[in-house]
């Protein structure tokens, strides 16, 4: 069975840019909100609590690692930004 998988939570190294992408970037903030609630639906699925098929619940785990990519991938972007900037200082 599947656990919980909060973003923050796979990534604690990064939770201070975590933070701060979410209070000032809308669209890595929409992305966050909706990993979370994909991450819940599945985890109320494999609990038994709502029904989905195999082939939704293997979407639904798709398109939750698609977003982990992305947020990922903007967080990366924004330290290595905020890297750079500390660095021509």
């Amino acid at each position: 069975m599947d656990l919980h998988h909060p973003f923050a939570s796979e990534f604690p190294g990064h939770s201070d840019t975590i933070r701060s992408l979410k209070r000032a970037d809308g669209r890595f903030s929409a992305q966050f909100e909706e990993y979370h609630m994909l991450d819940d639906r599945i985890c109320r699925i494999e609990q038994d609590v709502e029904y989905a098929s195999d082939q939704q619940i293997d979407e639904l785990k798709f398109k939750r690692a698609k977003l982990k990519d992305a947020l990922y991938a903007a967080v990366q972007k924004h330290e290595a930004t905020t890297v750079r900037a500390s660095a021509v200082r």
